[in-house]
């Protein structure tokens, strides 16, 4: 089933609907993984300039984010803090909240997304897999625990 009704816009990462969200991501997160084996960007990072961060809203309601960060000097930028509340999944937000990013990650220059997601979160991978992205090696100082699981994606010639 497809989702009309949810718009992609930008966001404040602390507008309180969106700090409820980022809350729900990071108890979701610390329920499978260390405090040490979480590489989450904080609310003072997520505002940062480098980050261009997005909001799906139904309506009045922000039912998913996620946020691109661009890497100094490179040409790549990275995803991160994808979410969408588990009543509005299966309707295709994540996948447009995803495209979203990565057509404004390639318009401010990048030619490749990467992410850092972890081996527990099977449904994230089957997205990003779907949407194209490729398993690839240790990125960006992120350690290779056995944890993370690194992915990329050409997004621009």
């Amino acid at each position: 089933m497809d989702a009309p009704m949810v718009q992609i816009r930008p966001g404040r990462p602390d507008h309180p609907d969106v700090s409820a969200l980022l809350a729900e991501l990071d108890r979701y997160l610390a329920s499978l993984y260390a405090p040490e084996a979480n590489h989450i960007l904080d609310l003072e990072a997520l505002k940062s300039p480098e980050v261009d961060f997005l909001v799906a809203a139904c309506g009045a309601q922000t039912v998913g984010c996620g946020a691109t960060r661009r890497a100094a000097g490179a040409d790549w930028g990275e995803v991160k803090r994808m979410f969408v509340l588990p009543a509005h999944r299966g309707r295709h937000v994540a996948s447009r909240l995803l495209a979203t990013l990565e057509q404004r990650l390639a318009a401010s220059g990048a030619s490749w997304a990467r992410l850092e997601t972890g081996r527990d979160q099977p449904e994230a991978l089957r997205l990003y897999e779907r949407s194209g992205y490729r398993r690839c090696g240790a990125f960006g100082g992120y350690p290779d625990n056995g944890l993370s699981v690194f992915l990329d994606k050409r997004i621009a010639p």
